[in-house]
């Protein structure tokens, strides 16, 4: 019986067969198997052993109902897997975990399942990034109203909004694949790190198990991979999550009522958005977007307290741990793929743009005017200040700005009718931003193609 939402509503079937029980099970199987061979490597146990080990190291032999069953009576995770693993060896089974602490198995498999995860992450995120620059690029020259503080500001382009959020997504790109060499790491150090139980072989072996499962060695460690790899693995997910609210925040901002500008796609056919209010087109894949951010957030706080765990480790990590790395990563998963859809679907409506463009009547070319009359050698000061009190004026009156700028004989006597008009036209203060959208999509194709 599902209990949690993440097993029948939150995250693909491919990320969360990444941590269903089974294939961890295999992970952990493949990390004792690894150990046994390199243990033959090094002349530590017969190579025909070895290799009953490894044949013997499947979900097929070893089997889960069997691992729970042992566990039932040893209330060790690790040690019921290691018993059931021993157990399918038969005489081979006397070297099954051979020198190893448990944590040497769990957390060389955790970077394993780490390294799966990643990469349907880094995937998403490519695919986002991918829709961000199709959505700068159609939009380049589509003008619309800045907003600072929710008040209207300068004009902008929604080519150069979505060129910014393209630009964060790679960072991210950039941060996960700086953090692969920090987080792809296991070991096989002992009880204390000191690698006692191997002997003298214990760095070859450790070697020897991390190049076949593809993953660094921990140059030093304690009973456990340092939790400060792990704080900042779920520090990553929490900062891309971050990035997937701020993108989704905005959308639900622009799709409000009154600003109306942009929505997401709606499937007209079935889709409810009240049970109550039949006309409702509710933001519904964003909110989801920032609501699940929360809790991805909220885990970060729990891997930091994980790091100063006390003397060479303690166990408080280890149940918290079963907690937040699945749902971080499969938590993370759903927003990336909601990200996702709602940028494919993605509406802008221009009309509405444009009204809201002139929406103050001229009042958001305030610093245009003012930047006219410092380039016709007024004292920029004073031609703020002019402004300010004339913009006030304009809004006192309820008249547009044209009007009162029209009026005053301060302007007039550095600018003339046809600069006041060029001045408050939106399109003439745009500065680089179609330049800037250019080169985010010259700089991110060029990336995206190595």
């Amino acid at each position: 019986m599902a209990v949690h939402p993440i097993d029948y509503r939150y995250g693909s079937d491919e990320m969360r067969m990444v941590f269903e029980e089974e294939r961890r099970l295999q992970r952990l199987l493949d990390v004792e198997a690894a150990l046994a061979r390199a243990h033959a490597r090094v002349g530590n146990i017969p190579q025909e052993d070895a290799e009953a080990i490894s044949r013997n190291a499947v979900t097929g032999r070893v089997k889960l109902t069997r691992v729970k069953e042992i566990e039932a009576e040893t209330l060790h995770d690790l040690m019921a897997v290691v018993k059931a693993l021993a157990e399918a060896c038969g005489s081979s089974g006397r070297f099954v975990h051979l020198g190893a602490t448990s944590y040497d198995i769990i957390d060389t498999a955790n970077a394993l399942q780490f390294k799966e995860a990643l990469q349907i992450v880094k995937q998403d995120l490519f695919e986002i990034e991918g829709e961000l620059l199709r959505l700068a690029e159609e939009n380049m020259e589509v003008v619309a109203v800045g907003r600072t503080h929710g008040q209207h500001a300068l004009p902008i382009t929604y080519g150069l909004k979505f060129a910014i959020w393209a630009r964060e997504v790679r960072r991210h790109l950039n941060r996960l694949k700086e953090g692969e060499k920090r987080f792809y790491v296991g070991k096989m150090s002992g009880a204390v790190g000191t690698q006692a139980s191997f002997g003298d072989k214990g760095p070859m072996i450790q070697e020897i198990v991390m190049e076949e499962l593809g993953l660094a060695p921990a140059m030093v460690s304690s009973q456990i991979v340092q939790r400060d790899r792990y704080a900042e693995l779920i520090g990553l997910l929490a900062l891309i999550c971050s990035s997937m609210e701020k993108f989704a925040k905005e959308v639900r901002n622009l799709m409000r009522t009154e600003i109306g500008e942009v929505s997401e796609g709606y499937v007209e056919e079935s889709q409810v958005g009240s049970s109550t209010m039949p006309h409702k087109r509710n933001p519904i894949n964003a909110e989801k977007v920032c609501g699940l951010s929360r809790v991805v957030r909220a885990h970060l706080m729990v891997a930091l307290e994980n790091v100063p765990l006390e003397h060479e480790r303690d166990l408080t990590n280890s149940s918290a741990e079963r907690a937040i790395i699945a749902e971080s990563f499969i938590l993370t998963d759903e927003i990336l793929k909601t990200m996702k859809r709602i940028l494919k679907g993605l509406l802008l409506y221009p009309e509405q743009i444009k009204r809201n463009l002139r929406l103050t009547r001229g009042l958001n070319m305030a610093e245009s005017v003012m930047m006219r009359l410092a380039e016709k050698g007024m004292d920029r000061q004073e031609a703020h200040e002019l402004l300010r009190r004339l913009s006030i004026k304009a809004v006192s009156e309820d008249v547009g700005l044209a009007s009162v700028l029209s009026e005053d004989e301060t302007v007039k006597r550095y600018l003339s009718a046809d600069e006041i008009r060029a001045a408050l036209e939106p399109e003439n203060y745009l500065g680089t931003a179609i330049e800037q959208v250019r080169q985010v999509l010259r700089i991110s194709r060029e990336e995206r193609s190595r």
